[in-house]
């Protein structure tokens, strides 16, 4: 049922069943498994008992609102650059044209990894020096968003370790060089203001999409937002509530291992829809290294099944997605005055 009545208010609240891995469970076969029905029904999860603790999550949570709470012409100093680190505004991504009137009501801040300018590796799409705030103006924000970064990162290559079991392949498949050894990983805080959505005239606070990448990792606060479709392909579509559960990340599927696994494994269409409370998440998307051919995986493709997708590599497909749904930065330049 849709949760939007004919007037417009909320009727009720369909929240999706979601599997739960846990990372300390030693009987990997039962993780495998959890995981391998939740990539082939939906394409997202819980993962629990991860290793980042609940007292550093509550700190990460905390700076990231000490920034989106800093006056506007501040968070503009560090606006998005084109390698996509730094400040996006509110209606700055467009993630659903085809039903949004305006773009997302959110704003977020990109963090990468971080490469030196003078690293050859720098010229590179998505890598290159982060933008941070002033050090005077938020002190030990840079050091909390770099642990979360590289704590974060840990946690992505074990469930991609489940992820490659599950797909009857090596466990260490994703760790390759090529792959999660010099990954595209991007630390997105986000915080919706909020504005009410309503999907009838088009207002969402993210517009509905599937990830690009491999796997995101999602923290939120206890604010209910998210929903996901399992069927897009459904008339009309069902969109079910994803329950915040605290200490977990949500993860799901990206589009690339879509595209990996011949679309064995999904990724699933999400949008959050804003209640009039705000909301903070944070979102860490994990993609393979710039290099990696993106190919049909030799378990997900037979005589009958042959491979639905050329191959691509990693930055050139990303690179198309960032631009399709990113505003220009031209239309920034009155603020950098």
């Amino acid at each position: 049922m849709e949760n939007q009545c004919q007037n417009g208010t909320e009727t009720l609240l369909k929240v999706s069943t979601l599997n739960c891995i846990d990372l300390s469970n030693p009987d990997i076969h039962q993780s495998v498994s959890l995981l391998k029905q939740a990539c082939l029904d939906c394409g997202f999860f819980y993962v629990i008992n991860h290793g980042i603790s609940q007292e550093f999550m509550d700190e990460v949570f905390g700076q990231s609102k000490s920034f989106f709470e800093l006056p506007l012409n501040e968070k503009m100093k560090v606006l998005r650059n084109e390698k996509h680190r730094g400040y996006t505004p509110v209606l700055d991504e467009l993630l659903d044209p085809d039903n949004q009137v305006h773009g997302d009501y959110k704003e977020g801040y990109y963090i990468g990894v971080e490469v030196p300018e003078d690293d050859p590796e720098a010229e590179k799409p998505f890598y290159g020096p982060n933008v941070w705030p002033e050090d005077g103006l938020l002190p030990g924000w840079r050091q909390t968003m770099e642990k979360f970064h590289h704590q974060a990162l840990e946690v992505a290559k074990a469930v991609a370790r489940i992820i490659a079991l599950a797909l009857g392949l090596e466990v260490d498949f994703f760790d390759k060089p090529e792959m999660l050894g010099k990954p595209i990983a991007t630390l997105r805080l986000l915080h919706y203001g909020g504005q009410v959505s309503d999907p009838s005239k088009g207002l969402y606070g993210a517009g509905a999409h599937s990830d690009y990448g491999l796997i995101t990792l999602l923290a939120t606060d206890d604010v209910m937002g998210l929903q996901i479709c399992k069927d897009k392909d459904a008339k009309p579509q069902i969109w079910e509530y994803v329950a915040p559960v605290k200490g977990a990340f949500i993860v799901n599927l990206g589009d690339m291992l879509e595209r990996w696994s011949n679309c064995i494994f999904k990724s699933t269409l999400h949008r959050v829809l804003g209640n009039g409370q705000e909301r903070y998440s944070i979102a860490y998307f994990v993609e393979p290294s710039h290099d990696c051919l993106v190919e049909c995986l030799p378990t997900c493709k037979s005589e009958n099944n042959p491979p639905k997708f050329p191959p691509i590599y990693c930055a050139t497909y990303l690179s198309q997605r960032y631009k399709d749904t990113h505003a220009e930065l031209s239309v920034y330049e009155k603020h950098q005055t």
